[in-house]
């Protein structure tokens, strides 16, 4: 076979990364055909977890803030999830060597055998509770084809640090509707279709699902929403529902002011930045490091706050290869230059895997009972009693474009990261 045909047979991993909130994490797919290899390749003693290092999460918070400035379109609502970037990113990069890994780690803010052990050590800190639902799943479908023979050691790292469900398939349409119905089952339902069609030139798909979903602290009474109007940066008005709030955790600093509402059982809370007067919000974020957001969510003042939020929904969809490509990832995207040979290999030397394509959807709602990404339905929050002095209160109200987040208490890692540019 000529060079220039097996070019052409150049094959490519596809990566997919999916953010949503759903009411539960047990949805009722249909059966999934492919082979599951994933229990002969974990290994009998699970990792052993580590305390969760600040320096640690200053970096992954930093790899973050970058990846969303790059991801940012203009005054247009922009959400992420790190926490489901980061672990398909990091499955992808234990299958690559030499310059590739490089620039990945480099990107990434860490070694790959040092993210394995924190995002491992990280995921299985969060708490799971009935009014506070926290899920994560991660799987790789390889294509069952003679030429190509996967890398042991590289499924059962991802076995190991990731809980990888590992399935083998031929690539065809019952394929296509494997893929789907796992995808279907952990939103349960939720997103019940993420591929059109099996790329004949794919053999390996990665792919993250990660699912949030709780009520607040106290749900708000209809007495505590409001009629108001929200302002974009443009000037434009916009009707919203204004939901009144009284809270006690304080964020600020010369650019900004915010505040930290907590989830039910205080392991979560969302997080509202409203940068100050005359600084438009593209600029703001784009001033931001990680080591100083990381600083703003942990340096809290406890004061009373009044506090508006608007009811919104949101959804966000981005091909992630253009930002990673701007902070530093290149060589994987290149199918002359790609070195993912840690993931197996072809009986051709022409042959190699690349990254085609990473699809990143994510989805948030936010109501009078809590928070949701991915679901139509409305969560809330209840205006808790107060004797707050208006006087002596702060006041955060969020009727012009703001940033936000979703993040655990004892870290206040970015789980996720948005802005509400626009309210319609």
């Amino acid at each position: 076979m000529q060079k220039e045909d097996c070019m052409k047979k150049r094959l490519l991993a596809l990566l997919l990364t999916l953010s949503i909130t759903t009411i539960s994490l047990t949805g009722c797919g249909s059966k999934i055909q492919a082979t599951n290899l994933m229990e002969e390749k974990k290994p009998a003693n699970p990792v052993k977890m580590t305390s969760i290092s600040e320096t640690n999460t200053i970096a992954a918070t930093d790899f973050a803030v970058r990846l969303f400035q790059q991801a940012k379109n203009g005054e247009e609502n922009t959400l992420i999830s790190p926490l489901s970037v980061l672990p398909a990113l990091s499955m992808t990069c234990n299958g690559a060597k030499d310059e590739t890994r490089f620039q990945m780690e480099q990107t990434l803010g860490m070694p790959a055998d040092k993210l394995n052990d924190y995002l491992y050590s990280y995921i299985h800190h969060l708490p799971n509770e009935k009014d506070c639902q926290f899920h994560l799943a991660n799987s790789i479908w390889l294509r069952d084809a003679k030429d190509f023979i996967v890398d042991d050691n590289f499924l059962k790292n991802n076995a190991k640090y990731y809980d990888a469900g590992i399935y083998q398939s031929a690539f065809d349409d019952q394929t296509l509707a494997d893929i789907n119905n796992w995808v279907a089952a952990q939103t349960n339902d939720m997103i019940p279709t993420i591929l059109d069609q099996i790329d004949s030139d794919a053999y390996m798909y990665l792919i993250n699902a990660l699912s949030f979903d709780s009520k607040w602290s106290s749900i708000y009474e209809s007495s505590s929403v409001s009629n108001d109007v929200f302002t974009t940066e443009n000037g434009t008005s916009q009707d919203v529902e204004l939901m009144h709030s009284s809270e006690y955790e304080y964020i600020e600093d010369e650019n900004v002011s915010g505040f930290l509402k907590p989830y039910s059982g205080y392991s979560y809370a969302f997080v509202a930045l409203l940068p100050k007067e005359g600084i438009p919000l593209t600029e703001y974020v784009n001033s931001l490091t990680g080591e100083h957001l990381h600083h703003l969510l942990t340096t809290v003042e406890e004061c009373p706050i009044t506090a508006g939020i608007p009811k919104f929904e949101t959804e966000f969809s981005i091909d992630l290869i253009p930002p990673l490509q701007t902070l530093g990832i290149h060589d994987a995207f290149d199918k002359d230059l790609a070195n993912f040979s840690g993931m197996g290999s072809f009986d051709s030397p022409w042959e190699r895997l690349y990254i085609n394509s990473i699809l990143h959807k994510s989805f948030f709602s936010i109501g009078e009972k809590g928070t949701k990404a991915g679901a139509s339905t409305i969560i809330g929050m209840e205006k808790s009693a107060s004797s707050i002095n208006p006087e002596e209160a702060k006041e955060v109200i969020l009727d012009r474009p703001f940033l936000y987040m979703i993040v655990d208490y004892e870290n206040r890692f970015p789980i996720f990261i948005g802005t509400a540019d626009d309210m319609q």
